[in-house]
């Protein structure tokens, strides 16, 4: 079973299962959509058009993410005249996963499990970027790690002191005689002085 609804200006042939990606809708991660503008559904050949409506129906939808879509360019010239601008533009959109279609009555659901993975967690897995992997799946469940303690922080650095340390340089060869003397800093030089005339 199939339906044709309407969000954004713009019409989508959506059934159980399909991901789609509409204009932004508000909502959560992980909220639930729900479409009550269908224009037509069906089941094979059989096609039943609403007017302008279907009465009763509605799709239902997870919300997977929002995120902006791909750049689009937008270049003016106007030759001979030296006038060239460039622009760029990123549309807002949101990433659904229709679960499932309620049609006069008549219930139609997915039996899959929606995966909630952004399309930056997708692409830097498949790129295997751990170190973008771990931080994305951080950024994704903010709520998993408040609840587990938080790793220890690193421990500062020694700071660095004047004399060197024989128990760790002896060890190595170095000792603070055979360790190279520091050099005295370069005098500074006088400004000259306008006294001569």
């Amino acid at each position: 079973m199939y339906a044709v609804i309407k969000t954004g200006g713009k019409q989508y042939r959506v059934q159980p299962g399909d991901v789609l990606v509409v204009e932004k809708l508000d909502g959560d991660v992980g909220s639930t959509v729900k479409f009550d503008q269908i224009l037509a559904h069906g089941e094979g050949g059989d096609v039943t058009l609403g007017a302008p409506l279907v009465d009763g129906a509605f799709v239902h939808a997870t919300l997977i993410e929002t995120r902006k879509g791909e750049k689009v360019k937008i270049f003016k010239k106007i030759r001979r005249q030296g006038y060239r601008r460039t622009r760029g533009h990123r549309q807002h959109e949101t990433v659904l996963r229709v679960t499932g279609l309620e049609i006069g009555g008549e219930t139609t659901k997915w039996d899959g499990e929606v995966d909630l993975s952004s399309k930056a967690l997708i692409n830097a897995k498949a790129r295997g970027l751990t170190a973008l992997v771990a931080e994305l799946e951080a950024a994704a469940a903010p709520a998993a790690s408040a609840e587990t303690p938080a790793a220890p922080k690193k421990a500062k650095a020694a700071p660095k002191t004047e004399a060197l340390d024989t128990a760790g340089t002896e060890a190595d060869g170095v000792t603070a005689e055979t360790a190279a003397p520091k050099k005295k800093a370069a005098p500074k030089a006088k400004p000259a002085s306008d006294s001569a005339e």
